[in-house]
C-alpha cells in the first residue's frame, strides 16, 4: 500500500511539473509572438537603414546642358561666355557647388523646324538625358529671320538690299507654325529627361528703336512668350526667364554691334535671371 502511494504521488507531482511546463512555454510562445525579440528587430531594421537613397542636403555636381540658336552659343559676346558659362558661375556662386557645362549645342542661324530633328539624334539625346538643367534659348531666328533682318534694321530703313520695301506683317505671319513647334520642342525636352529644370529664355524685341519694327516686333515677341508661357505653366519643373524688359529701354547698352545679339553685358543679365529663376 505504502508503495502504491510513493507511486501515484511521484506521477502526481510530475504531472504538475509537466504541467507548469507547459504553461510556462505557453506564456513565452504568447510574449514572443506580441513583442520580437530584439535580435529579430534589428535584423528586420538594418535593410531600411541602407536604401542608398539620397539626402537632399547631400552636396553634388550641378550639370548644364544648354541648346538652342546663336543667343545660347553666345553670339556678340566677345568674352565667349554667352549666358551659358555666366549662368555657370552664377550659380556657382550662390549654390557653393560644383556647377558644370555638359556642352553648348546651341548652332547660329537655328530655327524651330531645324531644333525639332535634333532632339532625335542620340548624341543630343545623350547630353540632355544627362543634365540636371537644360537651358533653351529659340524663336529668335523664326520671328526676326536672324542676320538678315538685322541688317536691314541697321539702316533705320525698312528697305531690303535690293530697294524692295520690307512688309513688318512678315514678322507675324510665320507664328502660328513656329509656336506649335515651340510646344512640341518643350514638350519633348520634358519627355527626354523628365527630372531636369528646364530654363527657356524668352526672346526680346532687337529691334524696338526702329519704329517700322517696334510695334510688330513687340506684338510678335508677346504672342511668342505667352504660348512659351502656356506649355511650361503645365509643368512644375520649367520656367521662362524673361528678357523683354531688360532690352526694352536698353538696346545701346546690352546688344552687340550687330543690333540682334547680346554684348557681354546683355548675357550677364539673362544669366542673373536665369540663375534668380531656378534658386
Amino acid at each position: 500500500m505504502n508503495s502504491s502511494k510513493w507511486i501515484w504521488r511521484i506521477v502526481s507531482m510530475v504531472s504538475i511539473v509537466a504541467t507548469v511546463l507547459l504553461l510556462v512555454g505557453f506564456v513565452y510562445a504568447i510574449k514572443d509572438i506580441q513583442h520580437p525579440q530584439a535580435e529579430q528587430t534589428a535584423s528586420t531594421a538594418k535593410p531600411q537603414e541602407n536604401t542608398g537613397a539620397k539626402s537632399p542636403d547631400a552636396q553634388k555636381e550641378i550639370k548644364i546642358a544648354v541648346i538652342g540658336d546663336s543667343l545660347a552659343k553666345g553670339t556678340g559676346d566677345n568674352s565667349g561666355m554667352g549666358f551659358a558659362r555666366r549662368t555657370v558661375a552664377e550659380l556657382s556662386k550662390d549654390t557653393g557647388k560644383k556647377v558644370t557645362l555638359l556642352n553648348n549645342l546651341g548652332i547660329n542661324g537655328l530655327t524651330t523646324t531645324g531644333l525639332l530633328p535634333k532632339l532625335e539624334e542620340r548624341g543630343t539625346q545623350y547630353v540632355l538625358g544627362q543634365a540636371d538643367i537644360i537651358l533653351l534659348s529659340i524663336g529668335g531666328n523664326d520671328l526676326f529671320q536672324g542676320a538678315d533682318l538685322a541688317a536691314k534694321g541697321i539702316s533705320g530703313t525698312s528697305s531690303t538690299a535690293t530697294g524692295q520695301e520690307m512688309d513688318p506683317k512678315d514678322l507675324l505671319k510665320g507664328l502660328p507654325k513656329a509656336s506649335t513647334q515651340l510646344k512640341a520642342i518643350l514638350e519633348r525636352l520634358r519627355a527626354l529627361n523628365p527630372d531636369a529644370w528646364i530654363v527657356y529664355v524668352g526672346l526680346y524685341n532687337p529691334f524696338g528703336d526702329i519704329e517700322d519694327l517696334k510695334i510688330p516686333g513687340n506684338q510678335a515677341v508677346s504672342s511668342w512668350n505667352q504660348t512659351a508661357l502656356e506649355t511650361i505653366n503645365k509643368y512644375s519643373s520649367m520656367t521662362l526667364v524673361p528678357t523683354f524688359d531688360l532690352f526694352q529701354h536698353n538696346l545701346d547698352k546690352y546688344l552687340s554691334t550687330d543690333h540682334f545679339h547680346p554684348n557681354g553685358d546683355g548675357y550677364q543679365q539673362i544669366a542673373e535671371r536665369i540663375a534668380q529663376g531656378i534658386r
